[in-house]
């Protein structure tokens, strides 16, 4: 369950920065940083029936995954709010499925609980395989092989001719790599390998290093939500931005469906995912995951990522009710906050 996440001690045991997250953030927007993202957990979905079993448990469109593709995965509550948020992976033999560090266990848990008299064997395999990152624009040239990642548009968007069809959404390249996988993505390239190899990997590639801290200001100069970050108990995909990647609109019947057909067809969601640009923190102290934003001393919404982003100062990810106007005069703490109209 996302409650169940610390985001204060999930990022633990892997390279916060290597000296200048400044200059670590300019290398992931501008050219290519590997980031050692293996605090992530891991399950291995085996068994000649996983495509169709993770299809109707899920919101993503996943029967016709097959060798070479990867996209996202939301699980919902039956009232349509987000549980977990995962990638997914194929390799021909196994479902990989990475998720945020602590949501592994509830992921497999409820996994477990769904399998019946299904053909799939899920296990716990953050011990067999980590997650690194190539982030950046370089990132696709160390992989051109993999094309460019395909993701929906959001409801409501238009589609140009031979864009995207709606009700499609993330659909990405994968290939061999190490005894692993390299997967393309939005920001650039996770390889998915063996942990033994992790080093060795590292070493071979040559790539320069950036920190989660560069990491995670890039993914929220982004607008990209995190589970557990930029969610709660009752957030629904479309109002933290999970629609585009991990929601597929035409697909059938799955639990919390009929709440993503509502918000869908009949209106907005009451929340939505906001860039917050803070006057007045100081810069070693960003606001706390949680914590209250404010409209006349009333509050209107809460802070998910907040961080320092080397163009943009500090900035966070935020939650807010839909109806907070763009150039409404927020506080977060003693900071004075505006809203990024994009």
């Amino acid at each position: 369950m996302v409650e169940d996440l610390d985001p204060s001690a999930a990022d633990a045991g892997v390279p916060a920065h290597f000296g200048d997250p400044m200059r670590e953030q300019r290398l992931l927007e501008t050219a290519v940083g590997l980031v050692d993202r293996s605090n992530r957990d891991v399950l291995a979905v085996p068994g000649e029936e996983r495509a169709s079993w993770l299809h109707t448990l899920t919101t993503q469109h996943l029967t016709g995954l097959s060798v070479g593709q990867g996209s996202e995965l939301l699980v919902l509550s039956p009232n349509g709010h987000v549980e977990q948020h995962a990638f997914v992976t194929e390799d021909g033999t196994t479902a990989w499925l990475d998720t945020e560090p602590g949501a592994g266990a509830g992921l497999l848990k409820y996994l477990e609980m769904m399998r019946f008299f299904t053909k799939v064997e899920p296990r716990d395999a953050t011990a067999e395989m980590a997650v690194l990152s190539l982030v950046g624009p370089g990132a696709a040239d160390l992989f051109p092989d993999l094309g460019e990642p395909r993701v929906g548009a959001v409801p409501g968007a238009k589609f140009a001719a031979g864009a995207v069809p709606a009700g499609a959404t993330s659909l990405y390249g994968v290939r061999d790599f190490e005894g692993g996988l390299a997967r393309r993505v939005p920001y650039g390239v996770d390889l998915l390998i063996p942990r033994a190899a992790r080093t060795a990997v590292i070493e071979r590639l040559g790539v320069a290093r950036a920190g989660l801290w560069a990491f995670e200001a890039v993914r929220a100069a982004r607008r990209t939500p995190r589970l557990g970050w930029e969610t709660d108990h009752r957030t629904l995909p479309a109002e933290a931005g999970f629609i585009a990647t991990g929601v597929h609109l035409d697909k059938g019947c799955y639990r919390g469906q009929e709440t993503v057909a509502r918000v869908h067809h009949l209106g907005r969601p009451p929340r939505r995912l906001v860039l917050l640009h803070l006057d007045g923190v100081a810069t070693d102290h960003p606001p706390a995951r949680g914590t209250a934003v404010e409209l006349d001393g009333r509050a209107v919404g809460f802070v998910g990522t907040a961080v320092r982003h080397h163009e943009l100062g500090m900035i966070a990810l935020a939650v807010v009710k839909r109806n907070v106007a763009d150039d409404a005069r927020l506080t977060v703490g003693e900071s004075a906050a505006a809203i990024d109209p994009e």
